[in-house]
């Protein structure tokens, strides 16, 4: 059984800008930092030595963060994980909240506000919560949703692509994309992350 150590965050990128990046600024917040290039060689390292938190890239060539995700998800892994990626779209940030990861930032991201949630979710540790992998009962703006609104932004929640979606509601994927734009800006979401965000966290 792996050690917990309550001030290490583990950085899995293969972008080595990145994890310089990432390290410098945590390392100044009074962090200890590990940086990985690749999925395997955090997933051993972590059999032996838990991180308190871990910042992961879904695109990485290879073992993929989300494969990464579902192994610690297997393993019963309590460390929070905060994805990242600079290719975002609304499938996969579904995929990384119903992963288990706690939060999805998108490349180039605020370094203050990651830092705060690593400080937030490490905090929170000890008090276990269930990661919602569907729509939340209320979220801000959902009353601003018409019907059909509501019905495409399950289907998105549920991590259907547009043509999924389309196909289950019987419209086209270009109607779903006109849905999606307009509940994006109902909801004032900038991008993907957003949106899940929004939509998938209890508030």
């Amino acid at each position: 059984m792996s050690t917990l150590h309550r001030n290490d965050v583990y950085v899995v990128d293969d972008d080595p800008a990145v994890r310089d990046a990432l390290s410098t600024i945590l390392s100044m917040e009074g962090f200890g930092v590990t940086g990985f290039a690749d999925g395997p060689s955090f997933v051993t390292a972590a059999r032996h030595r838990r991180p308190a938190c871990v910042i992961l890239d879904v695109n990485m060539p290879g073992t993929s963060g989300l494969d990464v995700l579902r192994q610690l998800k297997a393993s019963a892994s309590t460390a929070p994980v905060f994805a990242i990626s600079g290719q975002a779209d609304i499938p996969m940030a579904v995929d990384a909240i119903r992963n288990g990861a706690l939060d999805f930032f998108e490349k180039p991201f605020d370094a203050g506000r990651l830092v705060s949630r690593v400080r937030e979710a490490i905090a929170q540790t000890e008090q276990p919560a269930t990661q919602p992998s569907r729509l939340a009962s209320h979220f801000p703006g959902m009353e601003l949703l018409t019907p059909r609104e509501r019905e495409v932004l399950e289907q998105i929640a549920a991590g259907s692509s547009n043509k999924e979606a389309g196909r289950t509601l019987g419209i086209s994927p270009r109607t779903v994309e006109v849905h999606r734009a307009r509940i994006m800006e109902k909801l004032g979401a900038r991008n993907a992350a957003d949106l899940v965000r929004i939509v998938l966290t209890e508030h």
